[in-house]
């Protein structure tokens, strides 16, 4: 019986790369707070600091819009560019004429 170690090697890292990965993610999910906690950070200084400091720190009145485009920026700018390519590729794809 002709064993192929390189694939034995390569099946055993693989194992080994999954359950170390599947271990991160297990711990990672372990030190995560409980949902819906009121006690949560992201319910205690986020909102406040939006409602609170919003429109001195970006100088607008509209609560949606300061946290869209002054906050959010760089994340907005992304997802336009992700929607604008598609619509630019549907737009391309309809255009093309089968004779």
């Amino acid at each position: 019986m002709n064993l192929n170690w390189r694939s034995f090697a390569f099946n055993g890292v693989i194992v080994v790369l999954v359950a170390l990965i599947a271990s991160v993610l297990l711990l990672s999910i372990m030190e995560m707070p409980v949902y819906g906690e009121v006690t949560n950070p992201t319910n205690n200084y986020v909102t406040g600091r939006y409602v609170d400091l919003g429109p001195t720190e970006s100088g607008g009145t509209n609560f949606v819009a300061n946290i869209v485009l002054d906050y959010r920026g760089y994340d907005t700018l992304l997802e336009t560019t992700v929607i604008f390519t598609a619509v630019m590729s549907i737009m391309v794809l309809w255009g093309v004429k089968k004779e």
